[in-house]
């Protein structure tokens, strides 16, 4: 099986490991630290660093278009350094791409998501290249797994769906 990477930050990265684990063609998930400063960054010192999911997954069974879709449902790109009651730069929004192509996918989408109107303002989503990922401590990964009552401030927004594309424009 062939596999593809994406790097996203959306505030904790709890609930976003959570959700986007149980995705159709989600391989796997860690939480960690990336787009910073501080080299093999922890929990207690990560400087700049968001906190960040990187997923692995099957270019057959979805596509990073479709996990940026998701990933706007579960986290408010409007809100810069900010989700729910977690604020500061850890909590950022984010997409670190791995490509050219992650990149074009990255910037049409969020084209999308503002033009679309669904959503509460203008995406401040920073788009960057992705860098080192610094895997975050074995407490962190799964946290919602082994604590099902845990905090998270992620949920998936039913009114926030993108329409579909047309297949000439879609990335599949």
């Amino acid at each position: 099986m062939r596999t593809e990477r994406a790097v996203l930050a959306g505030g904790c990265f709890w609930g976003m490991q959570d959700l986007i684990r149980r995705q159709d063609g989600v391989v796997s998930t860690r939480v960690g630290y990336t787009g910073g400063d501080v080299a093999n960054a922890t929990y207690r010192n990560h400087g700049t660093h968001a906190e960040a999911i990187e997923i692995i997954y099957d270019p057959a069974r979805t596509s990073f278009r479709r996990m940026l879709e998701f990933f706007f449902q579960i986290h408010d790109p409007t809100t810069p350094n900010r989700q729910g009651n977690d604020r500061g730069p850890s909590y950022r929004s984010a997409i670190f791409y791995a490509d050219d192509d992650q990149r074009r996918v990255a910037e049409d989408t969020i084209a999308d998501v503002d033009a679309s109107g669904l959503w509460p303002g203008k995406v401040v989503t920073e788009l960057a290249p992705a860098g080192p990922f610094w895997e975050a401590e074995p407490e962190h990964q799964d946290y919602l797994e082994r604590r099902p009552g845990g905090y998270t401030c992620h949920f998936v927004r039913p009114n926030w769906v993108l329409p579909s594309r047309s297949p000439a424009t879609q990335d599949s």
